[in-house]
């Protein structure tokens, strides 16, 4: 089966190379293009891009996916099925009619829970006790193409978007080889999705991270977990931005907002339990433990975290 492989970010990458391992016949890569990164915002190559080049594997990088172009450049590789993994973009009919067996996406949740950009994130934040991987026949509406195979997984309470994206990156690719052994002969039933169990995970905002301490500790817990690595849980500490990047909650009482050092743990008061944190990051600082921080004198019972 010659297969065109579309994704972009660090989650697409497992994909591409269990499709590579599996024997199948990757004729040509797309992603995104290259963008500004990182606090300098220099122009970086996204991790799929830097894979292809690495398994010299032909690549196109569209600036628009209706681009006429890029279509006559795409049926030149003629492609019997396309693969797609968090490429970013919205694939027009003509792409999605273009190979005889469809196109075929890799999506970080169960369908149909969290159609949208931040599948991963939203479970974290919402508490979703499990979550996983759905591949998924690929129709003009976003992620609401008929279901193919899910495989599911727990999400621990510990675990952040991160790891948990590592994971579900390699069940997915896991799945989607599997799904492309079953497919040429049948074995797959298409089921639809059911529309009266839609719900959406929106594109995160870097606003999102702040935290108001009037919530619960466990649903704060949770949104440092869910933007973790990005776009963090922030505060305000005395005026400077203060990053969380670990945390967990703990049944204890205190005022919400209100830091407190027992000498053992250094914790917040919240609208229901403490948040006992882990690591954190002063702005203009390296991240370090929120122990070290304390003994440093920035953190200390007293101190008032927020607006």
């Amino acid at each position: 089966m010659r297969i065109v492989y579309f994704g972009t970010p660090e989650f697409a990458v497992a994909p591409l190379r269990h499709l590579l391992a599996a024997g199948h016949s990757v004729v040509g890569v797309v992603c995104q293009a290259d963008k500004p990164a990182g606090r300098g915002q220099h122009v970086a190559a996204p991790p799929v891009k830097l894979a292809a080049i690495e398994l010299r594997l032909p690549l196109l990088q569209p600036a628009k996916a209706r681009d006429p172009e890029f279509f006559e450049a795409l049926r030149a590789w003629q492609p019997e099925l396309i693969a797609v993994a968090a490429y970013g973009k919205i694939l027009p009919k003509t792409i999605l009619d273009l190979p005889r067996w469809g196109c075929i996406n890799v999506h970080a949740s169960l369908l149909p829970r969290h159609r949208g950009a931040a599948p991963i994130q939203w479970a974290i934040f919402e508490g979703d006790p499990t979550t996983g991987v759905t591949i998924m026949q690929m129709s003009e509406k976003m992620d609401a193409g008929d279901i193919l195979l899910q495989r599911v997984t727990p999400i621990s309470d510990t675990e952040s978007y991160g790891e948990l994206q590592s994971r579900l990156a390699d069940i997915g690719a896991a799945a989607l080889v599997e799904a492309l052994a079953q497919l040429p002969d049948g074995r797959l039933v298409p089921q639809v999705q059911d529309e009266a169990l839609v719900t959406y995970a929106p594109m995160i905002e870097k606003e999102q991270g702040r935290i108001d301490w009037q919530r619960p500790a466990a649903a704060i817990g949770r949104q440092v977990r869910a933007f973790n690595p990005w776009p963090s849980a922030f505060t305000t500490l005395e005026g400077k931005l203060l990053k969380i990047h670990r945390a967990h909650p703990a049944a204890a009482v205190g005022r919400a907002g209100e830091v407190s050092d027992d000498g053992v743990s250094v914790h917040v008061g919240t609208g229901s339990g403490v948040l006992v944190l882990e690591e954190v990051q002063v702005e203009g600082r390296k991240r370090m433990s929120a122990r070290d921080c304390a003994r440093g004198g920035a953190l200390r019972s007293g101190v008032k975290l927020g607006g």
